[in-house]
C-alpha cells in the first residue's frame, strides 16, 4: 500500500492553495543578528579600557578612594618627561594658562583632575598646580593609582 506525500493523503486534493506558490515565512532567524550582537560587545569590551586614558602616565600608589566623574571635566597630564597635556593635546610650554583661560568657568568651575607621572619632580607638579590656581581652578583633583596600597 502506497501512499502519495505530494498530496498529503486527503484523496488527491493539494494543501497548498493559490497557484503553487509557497506561503510566506512567519519565522524570523535571529542567530545571525545575536552572532553579530556578540561580536560587537566583545569588540566593545576590548577597546573601552583604551579610549579613557590617551597619555601614557605611571601613576603614584594611593588607598584614597575614587571620585565620581564629572561631565564638565578637565583633565591635565604630565608624563614622565615633564610634558603637559590638556585632555590628549600636549601644550607648549607656557600655553597652560593661556588654554584654561578660555575655558567658561559660570557659577560652578568645571572639575580639574590632575595626572602626574610618579617620577615627576614635585616642584614641577606644584608648578603646574600653580598654573591651574591662576588660571582660576582653585579645586584640584590628583589622580592616583587606588586599587594598590600605598607602601
Amino acid at each position: 500500500m502506497a501512499m502519495n506525500l505530494a498530496s498529503g493523503g486527503g484523496g488527491g486534493r493539494s494543501r497548498r492553495r493559490g497557484r503553487g506558490r509557497a506561503a510566506p515565512m512567519s519565522e524570523i532567524n535571529i542567530t545571525p543578528l545575536v552572532d553579530v550582537m556578540l561580536v560587537l560587545l566583545i569588540i566593545f569590551m576590548v577597546t573601552a579600557p583604551m579610549l579613557t586614558a590617551g597619555v601614557p602616565i605611571n601613576l603614584p600608589d594611593s588607598k584614597a578612594e575614587a571620585l565620581k566623574e564629572d561631565v564638565r571635566q578637565i583633565t591635565v597630564s604630565m608624563d614622565g618627561e615633564g610634558r603637559v597635556f590638556l585632555d590628549d593635546q600636549e601644550l607648549a610650554p607656557g600655553e597652560l594658562g593661556d588654554r584654561l583661560a578660555n575655558v567658561p568657568k559660570g557659577d560652578h568651575p568645571p572639575l580639574v583632575t590632575l595626572r602626574a607621572d610618579r617620577g615627576l619632580d614635585y616642584g614641577r607638579v606644584v608648578e603646574v598646580m600653580g598654573e591651574l590656581n591662576a588660571a582660576g581652578f582653585k579645586s584640584i583633583s590628583l589622580v592616583t593609582n587606588g586599587s594598590v596600597q600605598a607602601p
